[in-house]
Parts: C-alpha cells; structure tokens; sequence
C-alpha cells in the first residue's frame, strides 16, 4: 500500500505537470515589492534582509523566490521534486539565490538545528496525518526567539459538505476522526487527488504550544464574497471560514540573541 506521504508526492507531481492550483509561479507585479505580497499583515517587520527563511511545504515557485527576492537568506523544502523544480526554474530565470531540499514536513533530519530565524508555512499540514510531529520538527530548526508563520484549513470546513444543501453547508464528516478524509471532486477549498487529514483545534494550536512555541496572533483571512455564486469558494466561504493563519513565536533562551531583537513584538 502505498504511504500518504508517497501517495501525496506523485499527486503533487502530477498537478504541476497540469498546471493545477497552487504550481503556479509568483507573477510579476508581486515582485515589485515582494516582502508585502508574502507579508501583508506586517508580521515579519519592515525588513527581512539577511535573516535566514525556511519555506517549508512551500514550493512551486512563488513562496521561496518572493522571501529571495525581499532580501532573506532562503531554503525550500517540498516533497515534491517538481514543485521545487519550479523554485530553481524561477531562480534562475530572476536571478535569485536559494537552496532546495526535497523532504517532508515531518522529518527535518537534513536541516540543523536552530538554523533558521523564519519559517513560514502556506497551507500544507492537511497532507500529514499527524500535525504535531511536523510542529516539533519546526521547533528543532528555528532559532530561539525566532518567528513560525503558518496557515492551515480549518477542521470545520474540512467537516463541510462542498456544495450546500436546502439546509446549508452541512458538516458531514467527524470530527474525531483517523485516517484520511474521502475522496473528493468538485472541491474549491481541498485538492483532487491528493490525502487530506483534518486536524482538530487541540493539535492546531495546543500542539505548537506543547512543541515549544507561544502563539503572538491569529487570523481567519476573509475570503467570503456577498456577491459570489452560490456553491462557489467565495460563498461557501461566507458560511465556513477556510484557513486560519497563526503567528508564533519559538520559546527558549538559546544563543540566537540577534534574531529576538529584530523581530517585532
């Protein structure tokens, strides 16, 4: 039988060789001031120059060359080798200085500890069953004081039927739950052909706490749309926020003094 990991690698394979969602490069205009496209909300500060960044689950080739290109030291990790593909593609194309690993989330092993002062992370722990080992990974390779950036899908709207009833968006899937979520078509809010698991709000957050992190904010970013179709992304999102996105921070008193003075409290 074929492991969730290696089932997910051939699926994320396969979508960048059909330009899927989530494969395509970063455009551009994003590039006129990539620290604001990645960082809208400001979290990181006004700059990230020279600080090391981890983009972790985040290849395909926006993530990584926009944190290049606002000046940071950056390694990708992705577990599959054609979405980190589209890193170096994207690289070299601008000019840009990154390093790629193919690994997944939950098995850091290549990475040194404390190396990094960032880690930031899209939408990406739905396709590990266990959410809390990768939040312990991230935990040995960034620096103390250092700052974890991560969104995830919410349980609720992984729970959500995709297409609304007379009665609504129906929850029709547990919530204590094993094994992956059920094969799905039609979906704007998870992707075909790959094994998603939803992760209850105690491992969400109670778990990066317990791996050494404390949490400086939360947002829900707004995706609902009043004028959107019904059934459509935007107006399931109305109903059933899709992704929470966490800032925290790594606790400890390790050697990393520099990066717990530029980061911003």
């Amino acid at each position: 039988m074929t492991s969730p990991h290696d089932h997910n690698r051939q699926a994320w394979d396969a979508r960048v060789r059909a330009e899927a969602r989530f494969t395509r490069p970063a455009a551009d205009h994003e590039f006129a001031n990539p620290l604001a496209t990645v960082d809208a909300v400001g979290w990181l500060g006004p700059s990230i120059a020279g600080r090391r960044v981890l983009c972790l689950a985040a290849g395909g080739g926006r993530q990584a060359p926009l944190y290049a290109a606002a000046g940071a030291e950056v390694t990708v990790v992705d577990i599959s080798a054609e979405m980190l593909a589209l890193d170096r593609q994207v690289a070299a194309e601008r000019g840009l200085a990154l390093r790629t690993v193919e690994a997944s989330m939950d098995n850091l092993a290549a990475l040194a500890p404390a190396s990094f002062d960032i880690v930031v992370q899209p939408v990406s722990t739905c396709y590990v069953p266990d959410v809390v080992r990768v939040y312990q990974q991230v935990a040995r390779v960034t620096a103390a004081g250092g700052v974890y950036v991560s969104q995830h899908k919410q349980p609720s709207s992984l729970q959500a039927a995709v297409k609304p009833s007379a009665r609504g968006y129906e929850l029709t899937e547990p919530y204590y739950r094993t094994g992956p979520l059920p094969p799905v078509e039609g979906s704007s809010h998870r992707e075909p052909g790959t094994l998603e698991f939803l992760h209850r709000w105690e491992e969400l957050l109670g778990g990066m706490c317990r791996a050494g992190f404390a949490i400086d904010d939360v947002l829900e970013p707004v995706h609902a749309d009043e004028q959107a179709a019904i059934g459509s992304f935007g107006h399931r999102s109305r109903y059933v926020a899709p992704y929470v996105r966490i800032k925290a921070r790594r606790t400890g008193t390790g050697t990393d003094a520099v990066s717990r003075m530029w980061l911003p409290r």
